[in-house]
């Protein structure tokens, strides 16, 4: 049975995502302090106690990276690897260190920079992003084409795709997709534009921290966002998460490749179950388990064997 781990992006996140794996794992406390350590952040009080800052890009991102490859340890404690690993967007640095290539203390330290860099590139209000649900990719970007410095964000899944760009360029936007038959478009509630040309030089000076990381051989493939292909030689990690910050997440294709690659489960790491929603539209062949919690972890085995069947 081949098995992929999958991580969800940013905004998935909540307080208290991981407390149960804090109160009940040893070594759960002692990743979170390590979390600490690489972002200069208090870790634990970012993860488990009521705060605002939780949904502060510059520190979701690493407080996610923590939370996700936490549990990931907790699954990989009974047994279970995975054959190949992808995330979306921010997910990808999971995917990264659960494919062995990069340190815990290296995902957090560089999403933590990552953050900060993807929400302070371009000055407050200059940029937007917005989902855009029932319209065909192709028709978007016709429609998109016309408006100045509006590009795709997200292929997510089959019916739901992310715009991203310049803020009154997607706002116009929203009007015109409607007009030409897309069921919704919601305006995101984020930072920046995300994955627009617009950040490029975010991932111009993410890629001199790139270049201080250490990166080990792959222990399994991943499948990068930016291209949807399976990525086996290390060598091409910090070039890809480069490009990763302004080019479109393909998600949608991604999932594809997973199942050419003979992916027979995914198992759905972090809070949230939007991987699992964007793979039944996708590839719904294909089970998903989705893990967030101690129970969760503690009834993946048996969950595994009625799969097998």
């Amino acid at each position: 049975m081949k098995i992929a781990f999958a991580y969800p992006g940013q905004g998935v996140q909540k307080v208290g995502m991981i407390r149960d794996f804090c109160d009940e794992k040893s070594y759960a406390a002692q990743m979170v302090n390590e979390a600490s350590e690489a972002s200069g952040l208090d870790m634990a009080k970012l993860l488990n106690e009521e705060n605002d800052d939780i949904n502060v890009t510059e520190f979701t991102q690493p407080a996610l990276v923590t939370a996700c490859l936490v549990i990931t340890k907790a699954i990989e404690d009974l047994g279970i690897s995975p054959d190949i690993t992808a995330g979306l967007s921010l997910g990808e640095y999971c995917a990264i260190a659960a494919a062995g290539a990069m340190t815990f203390a290296d995902a957090v330290r560089l999403t933590r920079i990552r953050g900060n860099l993807m929400s302070n590139t371009v000055p407050a209000g200059e940029g937007g992003m917005a989902a855009v649900i029932g319209l065909e990719p192709d028709l978007i970007e016709k429609v998109i084409s016309g408006f100045d410095g509006v590009t795709m964000a997200n292929f997510n899944c089959p019916g739901q795709t992310v715009i991203t760009g310049k803020a009154e360029g997607v706002l116009a936007a929203v009007d015109a997709l409607k007009e030409a038959g897309a069921r919704k478009v919601v305006p995101l509630n984020v930072s920046g534009p995300f994955h627009s040309p617009m950040l490029k030089p975010a991932g111009d000076k993410l890629r001199e921290e790139l270049d201080k990381a250490e990166l080990k051989d792959l222990k399994v493939p991943y499948i990068a966002n930016s291209t949807a292909k399976v990525v086996t030689d290390k060598e091409d990690i910090r070039g890809l998460l480069q490009e990763q910050v302004s080019s479109p997440v393909l998600w949608e294709q991604s999932l594809i490749t997973m199942k050419e690659y003979g992916v027979d489960l995914i198992i759905e790491i972090g809070p949230g179950k939007t991987i699992a929603g964007f793979v039944k539209k996708t590839v719904p062949e294909i089970p998903v388990i989705n893990v967030s919690t101690v129970e969760d972890v503690e009834n993946l085995t048996a969950k595994i064997n009625e799969i097998q069947g």
